[in-house]
């Protein structure tokens, strides 16, 4: 199994408000070449368009750090491609390609955070359908040089070749999916990875859905081989499990009170936290003996998946913490769960 970290890139944190753009940007960067070094699998960049965040450009930030890596995966987490042009999305990852030797991949998804569309000039109403259609493009685009394709929502294109080639062949493409059972099936039948977000709640829920995806993929004619299945969930890592727990939370139950003004979310106590880095939760939190254990429950739970991959911006802790955490990500929870797989 793989293991890496997602990030969104968090503009500030509560202990340093003035910080600025430049330098966050710059520790992102710093972190990515430090989980290479520490020997992680993969790093996500996500993609949001408001003041918390500077991932709106993910393909540039991970440019950057492709410069200071060796072998680390460069993923989006997730490319918000309802809102994007599936044409200048491939041209940005196969340039990442390129310049990464071969290190980019490509996790799409309609995304959770709705700005981009207004900013794009696109409707909500066309939330489905848009992810539909663009998803068709990219992929048409990645097995094709000179493409030709009519849509809805976007200019035809002729036979127009689209530049530059990627050094892998193909890119990889993942679907990241949320809680919808017509994703998991979509994604399933194309026979293209799936990169499942589980943010809360019982991890074991998702398991019909999982369950649906490879059997639609079966049913596709696609082998067990091309169907993986990724996890990001958030949490973070400390040397103790009451020193991840105590760092975690005050941040974690900010960032929910915030979002949950958006979306119509109960706030976060203290007791629902404690639950949810519990057994049967969805977050992981925690020593590097407990979060290895967590990231081995996840695969037993789903039935094996191929990628688990950790945020921590939630908490909005300081850079030092997040390096730290990195380490012991690396350097310890990374092994653990690789061993353990191996004596399976």
């Amino acid at each position: 199994m793989q293991v890496g970290i997602d990030s969104f890139a968090a503009a500030f944190t509560p202990e340093n408000r003035t910080a600025s753009a430049a330098s966050r940007l710059q520790e992102v960067v710093a972190r990515i070449e430090y989980a290479d070094q520490v020997g992680l699998d993969s790093f996500g960049i996500g993609e949001h368009h408001r003041a918390e965040f500077l991932d709106s450009a993910p393909a540039l930030i991970l440019a950057a750090a492709a410069a200071r890596t060796k072998t680390i995966r460069l993923t989006s987490a997730v490319a918000v491609l309802s809102a994007a042009d599936p044409v200048r999305l491939f041209q940005q990852f196969a340039t990442l390609d390129l310049l990464s030797q071969g290190r980019a991949e490509i996790v799409a998804g309609r995304g959770s955070s709705i700005e981009a569309f207004p900013l794009f000039g696109y409707r909500l109403e066309d939330y489905d359908e848009l992810f539909a259609e663009k998803l068709d493009l990219l992929l048409r685009i990645r097995d094709n040089e000179h493409v030709h394709w009519t849509g809805r929502f976007r200019p035809a294109l002729t036979g127009q070749g689209v530049y530059p080639r990627p050094l892998q062949d193909p890119l990889p493409i993942w679907v990241g999916v949320g809680g919808t059972p017509r994703s998991f099936a979509r994604a399933g039948t194309l026979g293209l990875p799936l990169m499942v977000a589980i943010i809360g709640g019982n991890p074991e829920h998702f398991r019909p859905l999982v369950d649906l995806y490879r059997e639609s993929g079966r049913k596709a004619g696609h082998g067990p081989d091309r169907l993986k299945v990724g996890i990001h969930a958030l949490g973070y890592v400390a040397a103790t499990t009451e020193e991840a727990a105590d760092e975690f939370y005050p941040g974690y139950a900010h960032t929910i009170a915030t979002v949950g003004r958006e979306r119509g979310w109960a706030g976060m106590t203290r007791a629902r936290f404690d639950a949810q880095r519990g057994p049967t939760g969805a977050l992981v939190v925690g020593d590097p003996d407990s979060v290895a254990e967590k990231i081995l429950r996840y695969d037993e739970s789903l039935g094996g998946i191929s990628r688990f991959t950790l945020q921590m911006d939630p908490a909005s802790l300081p850079h030092a913490k997040l390096m730290r955490a990195t380490e012991l990500l690396g350097g310890q929870v990374a092994p653990a769960v690789r061993g353990a797989r191996l004596a399976a």
